[in-house]
């Protein structure tokens, strides 16, 4: 099976860079400090980052102290931004898609994912790939759209009040797995949904224990500035797991 790139579509590379653009976007709110907070330290370390995008994630690493960092993603786009305006000595960008990872040379203290696995059909796979890459002792943090959301295809996610306000989230066929194409900036973009259950056992399964699980939420002070993000109290948006190799 050919693996999907669907951040090289014109269209769908503009809306998304416009949508990481904005600082109060629920990336930079909830995802990123939950992922940064569950990393181990960075200090002399090796890292491999698997769908980097053209964010500054492996920069952010190399200053957390990182000693070579190495960046994989599929997206000629990303790359081109990320070798611009992310460079950095320690910095290695491959083009790659994370399904063929068991191809790199070499051993990595930490492997870290920001939004990449619910893109990928065979999770145990590069799992099993990721433990094979790791030191003794290393450790896996990875973030992805939390299952209740890539349980949903298609149709309104909330039931709503006469004025449309949420009142919960529409949630069906979360037990049925696999490909769920929906519309983002454009028609057709292919997810896989996994249960919170199939996620966890594929770890154990590939080798790893597991440190920690965050769905991340917002807090008072948050809600004050940005009330709309108390829908994230019936629908989580992302998981973040840190698993440690056995």
């Amino acid at each position: 099976m050919s693996q999907q790139n669907i951040y090289d579509n014109d269209t769908f590379f503009e809306g998304y860079k416009k949508l990481r653009e904005n600082p109060t976007n629920a990336n930079e709110l909830f995802e990123i400090p939950a992922l940064l907070s569950q990393l181990p330290d960075l200090k002399g370390k090796s890292v491999l980052d698997l769908g980097f995008g053209f964010w500054d994630h492996c920069m952010k690493y190399a200053d957390m102290g990182a000693e070579k960092i190495t960046g994989v993603d599929i997206s000629e786009k990303m790359l081109a931004v990320a070798r611009e305006k992310n460079s950095d000595p320690r910095i290695e960008y491959i083009r790659m898609p994370i399904e063929d990872i068991s191809q790199i040379q070499g051993r990595y203290d930490a492997v870290i994912s920001s939004l990449a696995f619910h893109y990928i059909n065979d999770l145990g796979a590069v799992l099993r790939s990721i433990h094979s890459l790791l030191t003794d002792g290393g450790v896996l943090v990875f973030s992805q759209e939390n299952p209740i959301c890539t349980s949903y295809s298609s149709g309104d996610r909330w039931t709503r009040d006469a004025s449309g306000n949420k009142l919960y989230v529409n949630l069906a066929g979360y037990a049925i797995e696999g490909e769920r194409r929906t519309k983002w900036f454009v028609d057709g973009v292919l997810k896989y949904h996994r249960m919170f259950s199939t996620i966890v056992n594929l770890l154990f399964e590939s080798g790893f224990s597991i440190e920690r699980m965050t769905e991340p939420l917002p807090d008072e002070e948050l809600l004050k500035s940005f009330p709309e993000y108390s829908d994230l109290f019936h629908k989580p948006d992302f998981l973040i797991i840190s698993a440690g190799k056995i």
